[in-house]
């Protein structure tokens, strides 16, 4: 377990950073990005919680402890024999969202239209977390083509944020209180 002791640290005054593996590297590096992208999406997702009741709020506490793992993942750079195993997300991470987005999906009238992002206080956060999300999937793919990355982590991103997409339209009382996008409405 990690023991923090002191919060500040002076180590990254100039601008670099520590990886899971004492590498240094810049903060605007494509894998600090990536990481801190899913830290950014874990944030919004405790904005979500402060709503969630019952079962959505524990699927919401899980997400959010996988997140951690999805950041320890991506603070590790891959290598061969590393003298200690780093933490990875695994396929079982990635199929426990698949199975909530089977069951849940299951009891929503099919859409007809694209939703704008609102509804509850809810719906609207985990739109926002869904978006998040996105991003964090698009830096991860932008850190694959320079370095390896656990392919884990870009399939639990991309399923995370269809979750988010099920969960706002449950949160939206199973889709009743979408908010359907009127194409050429305004015009």
């Amino acid at each position: 377990m990690v023991k923090l002791t002191k919060i500040y640290t002076r180590t990254g005054d100039k601008g670099d950073t520590g990886l899971g593996d004492g590498t240094r590297v810049a903060k605007h590096d494509l894998r600090v990005e990536a990481f801190g992208t899913v830290d950014e999406t874990n944030a919004t997702l405790g904005l979500a919680q402060l709503h969630a009741e019952g079962e959505l709020a524990e699927v919401l506490s899980r997400v959010q402890n996988d997140l951690f793992d999805v950041g320890a993942d991506l603070c590790t750079p891959e290598q061969e024999n590393p003298p200690c195993p780093p933490l990875r997300v695994t396929a079982g991470q990635v199929e426990y969202l698949e199975a909530r987005i089977d069951a849940y999906n299951a009891e929503l009238a099919t859409l007809r239209s694209f939703i704008l992002p609102g509804g509850t206080p809810l719906a609207a956060h985990l739109h926002l977390a869904r978006t998040v999300t996105r991003r964090a999937e698009r830096a991860v793919t932008a850190l694959m083509t320079e370095q390896p990355v656990n392919p884990e982590v870009l399939r639990y991103l991309n399923r995370l944020s269809d979750l988010l997409f099920i969960l706002a339209r449950r949160a939206n009382g199973n889709g009743e209180r979408d908010v359907l996008w009127v194409p050429g409405a305004n015009r």
